[in-house]
């Protein structure tokens, strides 16, 4: 057996207090600043490089990254012609090139880059003036604003004393009636330390960090300058917390955490060194082990890797978003070379893997700092990791057959802290083999256009290959985007469930969960009637996976009252073929069949197509589609079999066997049933090799397993 590590967790709620009410209570006795505000240099620049590390970052772009540089040149002239002719051009966004222009001034000492970038930071000042006149967003991330104070950072030294005041002050202006706007501006991200950390509110480090010391709008400058130095630390012990000691982020929905989500770790990282000299990265390894997370939500496809498809994913292709993931890995590369080697060496696994090899023009700036880069581990080939893995505070258990194009590869939801962007989920299952033959059904496509649907469908039990018990009455489990309105039998937490057991063999993985908690709403009080009394007692599932291609899923199921109907629920890409007890689903190359084995009296029927391809709580929760393609819908999930026990009782075990295989998988191997009075089993063929696996209906989560190679 595998050994899989399970870190300590302790309270996140505890772990931040300190740092708020130490915020707190020094604003209010107006303290002196806080010691570490001396490590701050008094010269200029100070983001991401000094007058000390300037010249290794020279020699970088002109070296290793020229390529890099000369593209980043070749926008900036482009622009310089674009606006050669415009003394004042018309208000836009243009932080990221006054950024730009003023490392080229750097670079090449010409002067016309200069102008360029001051011209371009007025203009972007502007913009955001006329933004918060019209009362519009600037931009979701803070990156323009953030490039903007890069920019007057990187020219302070050739601004002259008017112009460094002029242009601060209306920086430190337009961020501050942003943030004390009422009510908010609509699409204004006041994402704080618990999310991403990358909207408006995340420019005050920056800001503060660079004008610190400068005599220009020093209050405000130095109240920013703690409050991001504070946030920020509270930033890294949330992910800290959230990754543990295995990896992953602060959502377990990928395009966040492959995203943008490490940037707001990554800059602080990089403008702390610049500004004190500290390097504190190795302080934070968690944020190393993204590399980790990456290689087990890696789904080996043609042309492109695939994810799962968790949480808030838009479902419209479930391809891996790696748009970001060749910086983040370069990053890791730099930052833990030398502390953290097999971490880094994970990375450049990541890095060699990916087919779109080129960093991001998101942070410009990273690949030039990388002056550790060449420093760090070849590749290492994580051939010999198990064949499951637990990510403890994200509640994902990964397990695969390997990790190349013809194998299987399933995600268990169970446990986990985090409820940022997951969804009612709890014991849910997806697998892939060839295709998405079990998977998470809806989408925020358009999320803003189908708020209902995400709200209403995406988001609920009845989306996922869960259970749902339905009781009349029950209360909406509330969710962003729209107005839940009714209630399809499903669960009302996100967070509760509890992994029970975890074994990882050579021919198997064995996992248990439950989930009862998930299901209990507490006392819900409704006009004219008693409370709603709980609807569940008992939700757990046990699942194993026999190599390569068997599932044999067990659950047990009790409910307060027999007349609440069960319901167990697998979704597929297109319309499965029910005979049966058995029904047969593909996807691209990939094949499913399942087959119920329990409860003996079980009824299966499909749901979905036309009209019905997101049933839920009585009505279809469609969604606009403008322009979708057939594969787009697919992914999102339009059918459903549901298993319902052929008579209402409080008690009910469900059993059933998966085989997935490619589309020449004519039938499944045999299944017998087995039943002696204090469980149930099966009889399976799977890989040619005979398995008995038996499960106790009551007590403990027992599960026996014979004939599996010890």
């Amino acid at each position: 057996m595998t050994h899989i590590h399970r870190g300590f967790l302790p309270g996140l709620r505890t772990v931040v207090a300190g740092l708020f009410v130490f915020s707190v209570v020094a604003s209010l006795r107006a303290e002196p600043l806080p010691e570490w505000t001396a490590k701050i240099r008094t010269d200029h620049p100070r983001l991401f490089f000094n007058t000390d590390t300037w010249p290794a970052v020279r020699e970088r772009a002109l070296g290793e990254e020229r390529e890099w540089y000369d593209s980043t040149k070749s926008r900036v002239d482009r622009l310089a012609k674009e606006l050669e002719k415009v003394d004042r051009p018309e208000p836009r966004e243009l932080g990221p090139e006054a950024a730009w222009s003023a490392f080229v001034f750097l670079m090449t000492d010409d002067t016309r880059y200069l102008d360029l970038a001051k011209k371009c930071l007025d203009t972007s000042l502007r913009f955001y003036d006329e933004c918060f006149e019209q009362k519009k967003t600037v931009n979701w991330y803070s990156t323009s604003r953030v490039h903007a104070t890069m920019a007057w950072d990187w020219m302070y030294n050739h601004l002259s004393e008017e112009e460094r005041r002029d242009t601060m002050s209306r920086l430190v202006k337009a961020v501050d009636r942003v943030l004390k706007a009422r009510p908010s501006i609509y699409r204004e991200n006041m994402s704080g330390y618990s999310t991403g950390f990358y909207g408006v509110r995340n420019s005050q480090w920056f800001i503060g960090c660079t004008a610190f010391g400068t005599g220009i709008e020093t209050e405000r400058v130095n109240q920013w300058l703690v409050w991001g130095h504070d946030e920020n630390l509270k930033m890294l012990e949330h992910r800290k917390i959230a990754c543990g000691e295995a990896g992953g982020g602060a959502s377990p929905t990928l395009g966040y955490i492959f995203g943008a989500y490490p940037w707001a770790e990554q800059n602080y990282f990089y403008t702390w060194l610049s500004s004190t000299g500290e390097n504190i990265a190795p302080d934070w390894p968690h944020s190393a082990w993204l590399s980790r997370y990456v290689i087990w939500n890696w789904i080996d496809a043609k042309p492109a890797p695939m994810e799962f498809g968790y949480g808030d994913t838009p479902h419209t292709s479930n391809l891996l978003p790696i748009g970001q993931l060749y910086t983040h890995m370069a990053n890791i590369r730099h930052l833990y070379g030398q502390t953290l080697p097999e971490a880094a060496s994970l990375a450049r696994y990541v890095q060699d893997r990916l087919p779109g090899q080129g960093y991001s023009r998101s942070w410009f700036i990273y690949p030039f700092l990388l002056t550790n880069l060449e420093k760090s581990p070849p590749a290492a080939s994580p051939d010999d990791m198990p064949s499951a893995f637990y990510f403890e505070p994200m509640g994902q258990v990964f397990m695969r057959s390997g990790s190349g194009l013809d194998d299987t590869y399933c995600l268990f939801t169970c446990g986990g802290i985090l409820s940022q962007h997951r969804h009612y989920d709890a014991l849910n299952f997806v697998i892939y083999h060839g295709g998405h033959l079990a998977l998470d059904s809806g989408t925020r496509y358009l999320e803003f256009d189908n708020g209902q649907h995400l709200a209403n469908y995406f988001a609920q039990t009845v989306a996922h290959n869960c259970i749902v018990i339905h009781q009349p009455g029950e209360p909406p489990a509330r969710y962003w985007g729209g107005t839940v309105e009714g209630n399809h039998g499903g669960q009302h937490r996100q967070l509760g469930s509890v992994l029970k057991a975890m074994e990882v063999h050579d021919d198997y993985v064995y996992v248990a969960g439950d989930a009862t908690a998930c299901y209990q709403h507490g006392p819900v009080k409704r006009e004219g009637r008693p409370d709603l009394a709980e609807k569940c007692n008992l939700a757990t599932r046990q699942l194993v996976f026999v190599k390569p291609s068997c599932f044999v899923i067990f659950d047990r199921v009790a409910a307060t009252d027999p007349s609440y109907r069960k319901e167990w629920l697998l979704h597929t890409a297109h319309e499965p073929a029910i005979e049966g007890k058995t029904f047969r689903a593909d996807h691209r190359d990939g094949r499913l069949f399942c087959r119920t084995v329990f409860p003996t009296d079980a009824v299966l029927q499909k749901v979905g197509g036309p009209g019905k391809e997101f049933w839920a709580a009585g009505k279809n929760w469609d969604i606009l589609d403008r322009g979708l393609k057939p594969e787009n819908k697919a992914m999102m999930g339009q059918w459903r079999v549901e298993v319902a026990p052929g008579a209402a009782r409080k008690d009910d075990c469900f059993l059933h066997v998966i085989q997935v295989g490619d589309r020449q998988l004519a039938q499944m191997d045999q299944v017998q049933p087995i039943e002696d009075g204090t469980s149930l089993g099966v009889r399976i063929t799977c890989a040619g090799q005979p398995v008995t696996i038996t499960f106790a209906t009551t007590g403990d989560l027992r599960m026996e397993m014979k004939n599996a190679g010890h």
